[in-house]
């Protein structure tokens, strides 16, 4: 006889990944999301913070924000990923050699995340957390992965075919091998990122260098670009493949 699932557990889940989405979050706010009662929020709510996912935010009326537990919990669940440990040895050098933070992203479940960071010693930085999820349409990590991925894959991650700004972004990063992002995630970064790729030729991550704006410029992004694209082929375990994916012909 199949075991049923827990609805009470299950709605816990379903809160936690609201409160993550939409945060700092009320409770009428929640049970409206979640299409339940103010009181089972509630219980969801008492749960989580008893744990310790979450915590109330500072500003009143009440409201619900996530705690570092997300984080944790996400470095243990990457600190066994093959190319995490992999990565480790070329980001720090590669953060040595430019001065700059240096990142190990990977595409997972529809959504880009941040899985390793080697932080810039300059005073001025700029250093993602681990586990941040990176948009989808404006990243230089979506835009260095999307393009080898079958239109199918793409859909996953954009919801929608690409459009014609999107498609001349993925021409740009196959002609160049690394894609730029100029203060599209942060307003005050510069994000520099290369594939990496599978035995099979399927991407599988992106090496990110990330500096502030005034660090950057046409012949820095080059030069940096050309290190994360040594350091992503370094990492690959095929080379770049030579082909344009499904959804990029569409446009000439």
């Amino acid at each position: 006889m199949p075991v049923k699932s827990s609805q009470s557990g299950a709605r816990i889940l379903a809160a936690l990944a609201q409160i993550a989405k939409h945060q700092p979050i009320g409770l009428s706010e929640l049970a409206r999301l979640l299409e339940a009662n103010l009181a089972a929020t509630q219980r969801a709510i008492a749960t989580l913070v008893e744990e310790g996912w979450i915590r109330a935010a500072t500003a009143k009326p009440t409201r619900w924000e996530l705690t570092a537990q997300i984080h944790i919990v996400a470095q243990h669940a990457f600190g066994t990923h093959d190319l995490r440990r992999r990565a480790r040895g070329p980001l720090e050098e590669l953060s040595k050699i430019t001065g700059e933070t240096v990142l190990l992203n990977v595409p997972a479940d529809g959504k880009f995340i941040v899985i390793d960071v080697v932080e810039s010693t300059h005073y001025v930085r700029s250093a993602p957390p681990v586990g941040l999820v990176i948009p989808a349409r404006a990243s230089a990590t979506a835009w260095a992965i999307l393009p080898y991925m079958s239109a199918t894959q793409q859909l996953l991650y954009l919801r929608e075919a690409p459009d014609r700004t999107l498609l001349n972004k993925y021409r740009w990063t196959l002609a160049n091998g690394f894609a730029v992002s100029r203060g599209d995630v942060f307003a005050s970064s510069t994000n520099i990122a290369a594939p990496i790729f599978e035995v099979d030729g399927q991407p599988i991550g992106a090496v990110l260098i990330s500096l502030p704006n005034d660090r950057a410029g046409p012949k820095e992004e080059r030069r940096l670009g050309q290190l994360a694209q040594q350091t992503a082929q370094r990492l690959s375990r095929a080379a770049t493949p030579d082909r344009l994916a499904p959804a990029t012909g569409a446009l000439d």
